[in-house]
């Protein structure tokens, strides 16, 4: 054994140790579905400056969302009931009052020039000359942090100018827990300017002061450095907050600071705990579809690979562990579709080993003489380019919508980048380690039947023996994906697309039963009645809330008569009307994050490969995101928050798949830079083949396992799922290729460059004569 796979060994063994100790040790936090929650209902009201009615509501709720995010809540579901009331609901909170605290704060930040220390009296606040009072042309009088009364001017920079806000530890400065603040342009300006007016008043003097107030109070008034001059101010745009705070009321302190000041105040009328909205029996039912699916997976590398796929299978288990172990470390929120997305990972986390299979196929049939060893070592090298693009540009969109989306976005963005991560590991450690161990074995070297390598493999021997000539005729191809996209777009125009609640809101009803009802048989009784739709949870002390889409009165009295007949008589306690939990601002973000991260990949893989292969990527993207959307419009699915998470998975599989194919275009093309290119495609095409077949096998096992035995809850997302792969399978070769083709027609771009094969020295080797290279000299 070499040196380099004892340090895989050792590396594979004490990260699967920690994240044994990780999984035995830690908890996941799981999502309202699986478990549960906290809900509130906040009741917005008027201000001096704006009226509780449904525009500022939004505005509030985007701020509420933006907190939460910030506490570290994963997954919260905000929606808006009726003109000026907001239903917050947040899975496994571990102190809901603490959160309701955080989150009821009004937030109001004001920067304000000190006139002087005022006089307190003991009047009622709000009296002339009081703290907390205002005065006619000036500001209020407060306390400040030592409980002095201070006269304030008008406030000078409100904390819309706030760019940023972190909490850190200060102790150089002996500060203790700051928290610094970043403004933005215009902001700093201010900041400047009133620093510098405070800096001609002596040291010492209360008027050389700037008092930072929120909500009414002075939180900090530190004294404007004596190495300032008189209007000349602080120009770094920044300053530090300081006030003796602890840990955690800095970083509540700059998540409230970050969110923002509600538009309006709001009011707790009500916090109670929330069931599952998916019951015991759902659950299991995709667990176990999970676990079949992934058994399926392994069953099936297994047999095609031979002892490495087995080897595979177990370094796919090492993925499993190691993804979840990470998702329980960091905290991530896990929820049905993330945890089925999850076990989806693990059957496209079989791509990497695949590629180098199926690499080390190829170099063993074109080099006979070679060890085994050898042939897999040339496999991990070769395909090692195609894992890292393809991988690369997958965390560069699981960055962005990260970053720049929020709620579920964001989420996945975590699922995403994590998932990749381990995949890598599994696949280039932990997997290379096995199989090089193995493949150092006599046994296995005696008897190459049994590794899975040694011979070329049936798919990759049929395109031998028949030498399709796909590329022939590109535009053919491109004549085709239009004729698909364009039923979509029929699909889309004429049958509409049937959107969930979190998208157009509908109705919240909660009723009380004489009887106690199990949330499953309720669930089975609505769907029974024609709601199958509906979202059922329990709700305090034994009643049922319901969350539907549009519902009449009619439709109304007919639910209510559904659980009549499990639960006897059936009182209704609750019955509003509730906003999209997906607004119009966590759209628009998403949006936004998946147009940058597109155009981002369209440019790493235009510098990575040519520009006429990136536009080709994104043409297979736009083409699988039309037709799923399309297909469900014309099957009347919903489409909601699952089919989002569904649609961001295909999204991904998509450009992985067609960087694969590209790689090998650029490979051969530099090669055999004076072949036409659409032999060189031709030849890329039919090389990876086997490889996208299997790869999509290994996805299809777990997604039919989902979709059969998942039961409702996961059958749209999975058939999404089904329907996004076939197509992006076909997109990738079919759409993506060809468009390049056509491209490079009109391109005077030069072919890419000859690279010196990795590992090969000059002037040694003989070129061998590539199956599938139509009598071609590489």
């Amino acid at each position: 054994m070499t040196r380099a796979t004892t340090v895989r060994a050792v590396l594979a063994a004490a990260v699967l140790l920690v994240s044994v100790l990780i999984t035995l040790t830690m908890s996941p936090r799981l999502g309202l579905d699986l478990q549960g929650g906290t809900r509130m209902v906040l009741q917005a009201k008027d201000s001096d400056t704006a009226k509780a009615d449904r525009e500022s509501t939004d505005r509030t709720l985007e701020v509420l969302r933006q907190r939460i995010d910030s506490l570290g809540v994963a997954e919260p579901t905000l929606t808006r009931s009726g003109e000026d009331r907001i239903i917050v609901e947040l899975p496994d909170v571990q102190d809901p009052r603490k959160a309701a605290e955080v989150i009821g704060r009004t937030a109001q930040l004001s920067f304000h020039a000190v006139q002087g220390q005022g006089t307190p009296t003991d009047e009622k606040p709000g009296a002339s000359g009081t703290p907390g009072s205002e005065k006619s042309g000036a500001g209020p009088t407060l306390p400040d942090e030592q409980g002095r009364a201070l006269d304030l001017g008008p406030a000078r920079l409100s904390g819309a100018g706030v760019k940023d806000a972190t909490a850190a530890f200060d102790g150089q400065q002996g500060a203790g827990w700051t928290v610094s603040l970043d403004f933005h342009k215009a902001a700093g300006r201010d900041w400047t300017r009133l620093t510098g007016e405070a800096a001609c008043h002596p040291v010492q003097d209360d008027r050389r002061r700037v008092a930072i107030v929120l909500d009414q109070q002075i939180i900090s008034s530190p004294q404007v450095s004596p190495s300032v001059g008189c209007n000349a101010g602080l120009p770094s745009g920044s300053t530090q907050i300081t006030g003796s705070f602890s840990a955690d009321e800095a970083r509540e302190l700059a998540l409230l600071i970050k969110g923002g000041a509600l538009p309006l105040p709001v009011e707790i009328v009500e916090q109670r705990t929330v069931g599952p909205t998916l019951g015991a029996a759902a659950i299991d039912a995709s667990a176990r579809a999970a676990l079949i699916g992934a058994a399926a997976t392994a069953l099936f590398i297994t047999v095609v690979y031979r002892l490495f796929g087995a080897l595979a299978a177990v370094a796919l288990a090492a993925y499993g562990l190691i993804s979840y172990a990470a998702l329980v470390a960091l905290g991530v929120t896990l929820t049905l579709p993330g945890l089925a997305g999850f076990v989806l990972a693990i059957g496209m986390a079989v791509d990497a080993n695949v590629l180098v299979f199926e690499r080390a196929r190829e170099e063993h049939t074109q080099h006979p003489g070679r060890s085994l060893r050898s042939s897999l070592t040339a496999g991990f090298r070769g395909a090692w380019s195609a894992v890292a693009d393809s991988n690369v540009t997958t965390l560069i969109a699981a960055g962005l919508l990260f970053f720049l989306g929020s709620g579920p976005v964001k989420g996945f963005g975590v699922t995403l980048a994590i998932g990749v991560l381990a995949s890598m590991f599994s696949a280039l450690v932990i997997a290379r380690a096995l199989t090089e161990i193995a493949a150092g074995s006599r046994f296995v070297s005696d008897y190459r039947g049994v590794n899975g390598i040694s011979g070329p493999g049936r798919v990759r021997t049929w395109l031998t023996r028949r030498d399709p000539r796909l590329m022939r005729s590109p535009r053919r191809w491109l004549l085709i994906s239009s004729a698909l996209v364009a039923v979509a777009v029929l699909g889309i125009l004429v049958r509409g697309v049937n959107l969930g609640v979190e998208f157009t809101g509908g109705r919240l009803v909660e009723y009380s039963t004489s009887r106690p009802v199990d949330v499953e048989r309720a669930r089975t009784a609505l769907a029974g009645a024609g709601f199958g739709d509906a979202e059922v949870t329990t709700a305090g002390a034994g009643d049922l809330s319901v969350r539907t889409g549009k519902l009449d009165n009619d439709g109304e009295h007919a639910l209510r008569a559904a659980l009549a007949e499990e639960g006897g008589k059936t009182t209704k306690v609750r019955d509003e009307l509730i906003g999209p939990s997906l607004g119009d601002e966590l759209r628009r973000n998403a949006l936004i994050a998946l147009g940058i991260a597109v155009l981002v990949q369209l440019a790493y893989l235009a510098i990575r490969f040519r520009w006429t292969f990136a536009v080709g990527s994104v043409a297979a993207l736009v083409h699988d995101v039309i037709i799923l959307v399309g297909a469900f419009a014309w099957l009347g699915r919903t489409v909601d928050g699952i089919f989002l998470a569904a649609l961001l998975t295909v999204i991904g599989y998509s450009v992985n798949d067609s960087v694969v194919v590209f790689d090998r275009v650029r490979e051969l093309w530099a090669k055999a830079r004076r072949q036409p290119v659409a032999e060189v495609a031709n030849r890329a095409v039919l090389q990876t083949v086997p490889r996208t077949l299997n790869t999509g096998m290994g996805a299809l096992f777990i997604l039919t396992a989902l979709a059969v035995l998942g039961g409702d809850s996961l059958a749209d997302f999975a058939l999404a799922l089904l329907i996004g792969i076939c197509v992006g399978t076909y997109s990738s070769v079919m759409t993506a290729v060809p468009a390049a083709l056509v491209l490079e027609r009109s391109s005077k771009a030069p072919p890419p460059a000859r690279k010196r094969a990795p590992g090969r020295r000059s002037g040694t080797g003989t070129a061998r004569r590539d199956p599938l290279d139509n009598g071609a000299r590489v």
